[in-house]
């Protein structure tokens, strides 16, 4: 008899009821989880983590570079940033996917009968996805860094941007977690989804400067939190960024966790009644 089969056995036999779970334990437990369905589609992982991101690049580089700054070069230093943003919004739509699936499987009805912090079940499939994140965010770096992006402030100046986009993708991932939980089929989050991302990622400074657009539209893209973000991790990796900036960045970003953490819970509570 194996170990588990014997610990399973022990368990049943118990005469007095299990203690329950903390929060972190079951924090930990749904990121195990994630864990190994991950590792069960490594193929899907590189895919998202690093040939979208790579292609994009030389994309966006080699075919706008020329026309929007004059050289492939002067625009490389200008996108690379914002490029990195660009790669992990993306990805935050199979947040709202992965939560999709396990209802429509009917996990999530199993997962309602265990006694356990029922947040865990979004927090965990969650915080695995900072491993995709990152993952995308060395490739476009790499990438960059081979075809010639030199960030002026260096390595500390690198790091601090990774962290803040990666602070960013955290809590953009809120968004796309209420919609995995409210919309009724799949193929309809996934068309939802595209109609918030692509209006917000091709409404920022990514891929201009807002200096080049009109006045009217200029001010509405610098606080579209795609820019925000964008503006933060250009200014971060070129030793320009300013206290005020980031600051109005950071405020951005946990405003849009305050409203939608407390909402993809909620969602989730109501999904079970």
């Amino acid at each position: 008899m194996s170990d588990t089969q014997s610990r399973l056995l022990a368990a049943l036999n118990l005469r007095e009821r299990p203690q329950q779970p903390s929060a972190p334990q079951a924090v930990l437990t749904f990121i195990w989880r994630s864990w190994r369905k991950t590792i069960g589609s490594v193929a899907y992982l590189a895919i998202d983590s690093i040939i979208f991101p790579a292609v994009f690049l030389l994309i966006f580089t080699y075919l706008l570079g020329g026309a929007i700054s004059g050289s492939t070069g002067n625009y490389l230093q200008y996108l690379l940033p914002g490029m990195m943003v660009y790669t992990v919004t993306t990805m935050t739509v199979y947040i709202g996917i992965n939560l999709k699936t396990d209802i429509e499987r009917g996990v999530f009805n199993r997962f309602r009968t265990l006694p356990f912090w029922q947040p865990a079940a979004i927090i965990g499939t969650m915080a695995i996805n900072l491993i995709s994140f990152a993952a995308g965010l060395m490739t476009t770096l790499g990438l960059g860094l081979l075809l010639g992006f030199r960030p002026e402030a260096g390595v500390p100046g690198v790091l601090l941007s990774m962290l803040l986009v990666m602070l960013y993708a955290f809590s953009f991932s809120w968004i796309f977690a209420c919609i995995g939980l409210i919309v009724q089929k799949t193929e309809s989050l996934t068309t939802m989804s595209y109609l918030v991302l692509y209006p917000l990622m091709f409404t920022s400074n990514v891929f201009a400067d807002t200096s080049t657009m009109p006045d009217w539209l200029g001010p509405v893209v610098a606080y579209n939190p795609v820019s925000l973000a964008s503006a933060s991790a250009r200014e971060l990796m070129h030793g320009t960024t300013g206290a005020a900036a980031l600051t109005t960045t950071l405020i951005g970003l946990g405003v849009i966790m305050a409203v939608f953490m407390p909402l993809a819970f909620r969602l989730y509570r109501k999904k079970g009644k």
